[in-house]
């Protein structure tokens, strides 16, 4: 296999997308899954079995936070390029079970990063997340402002990368650039997360579960545009601002590395991404409002304005459509 790109947690939802655009592209891609129980392993599965049709796709599963198997996989392949989309997801999780976002987010991403720094790695896009936002108040959320209070061990972590990522760029001279995700959807998505959970509630006739009595928006990123924005941001590693110490800027800095969100730039309530669910779904559902819960926050917005600058971002997917196609993949996956 030449010159093959690295996935780590290619078997989960934007890893199995991005994996999947790039072996239509001709690349030949790595995939790294521990294949953990946190959801339901068979949707894992599943998507593996699309990715292993192709014959530029070699799986391997190892947990990333075996220090000796992550350095074999390095020094085996001594990939060009890393996007590193393995961690243990989830907000609410992550209250009650902080060990495992030590172990997968803090030990994992650090041996991925002592293989792109031993390994000759011309650059590391990583998954960062917007909850690194945490009780900023601001809104848009841009990479510009100070994400220095993190509200759950989850962003926390997150957080952390970006520190660690920089830390081996300013050290090492490593590109790197974190990817601030926010609320991604659309086929083949975890079943953890906001829109595949009203979709089942819808499916199984069982009411919704609407925290702060669904007076909540979240800036809702179709899965399409995600995969556009990492597969232009791979040709393009920072090469570091040499202006940066007179113009100090939390996105970007001396040394190679860089900060963007990845989102749509458009807030929509709760209540109205139930409604085109009900919609597509063609059924009713029950609301059940709920208080807020620890670790959520009221409002997600990105400022996508560095990488349209960068790299001519526009999302095309609008919530409609992407709710329509996301809902007639469950209906498919599910038989239903």
């Amino acid at each position: 296999m030449l010159h093959p790109i690295l996935i780590t947690g290619a078997a989960g939802f934007i890893g199995f997308h991005v994996a999947r655009r790039l072996l239509q592209s001709g690349r030949h891609v790595v995939g790294v899954d521990s294949l953990n129980s946190y959801y339901d392993p068979r949707l894992k599965h599943a998507r593996l079995e699309l990715l292993r049709a192709s014959p530029l796709f070699r799986f391997v599963e190892l947990d990333l936070a075996d220090r000796e198997q992550t350095a074999a996989l390095f020094a085996e392949f001594r990939f060009p390029e890393v996007i590193h989309l393995a961690a243990q997801a989830g907000v609410r999780h992550s209250i009650d079970n902080p060990a495992a976002y030590v172990d997968a987010n803090l030990q994992g991403f650090g041996n991925v990063l002592e293989g792109c720094r031993h390994h000759g790695c011309g650059h590391l896009l990583f998954a960062s997340s917007s909850s690194v936002y945490g009780l900023n108040a601001k809104l848009p959320f841009s990479v510009h402002d100070n994400t220095d209070h993190p509200i759950s061990m989850y962003a926390a972590t997150k957080k952390a990368n970006e520190a660690m990522a920089h830390s081996y760029s300013h050290l090492y001279g490593l590109p790197a650039t974190g990817l601030r995700f926010f609320t991604v959807y659309g086929p083949w998505g975890r079943p953890d997360m906001a829109m595949y959970l009203f979709a089942r509630a819808i499916d199984e006739g069982r009411p919704i579960k609407l925290f702060n009595h669904g007076n909540m928006r979240r800036d809702f990123t179709y899965i399409d545009d995600v995969t556009d924005a990492i597969q232009k941001l791979i040709a393009r590693p920072p090469h570091g601002d040499q202006r940066w110490a007179s113009h100090p800027d939390p996105a970007t800095s001396s040394a190679p590395w860089q900060l963007y969100n990845i989102g749509n730039n458009k807030s929509e309530e709760l209540l109205r991404i139930v409604g085109l669910l009900e919609k597509a779904f063609g059924k009713p559902v029950q609301r059940e409002l709920l208080p807020m819960q620890p670790g959520d926050v009221l409002e997600t917005c990105a400022d996508i304005d560095s990488l349209i600058r960068d790299i001519g971002f526009r999302p095309t997917s609008d919530v409609e459509g992407g709710i329509e196609r996301f809902a007639k993949w469950y209906r498919d996956y599910h038989k239903v």
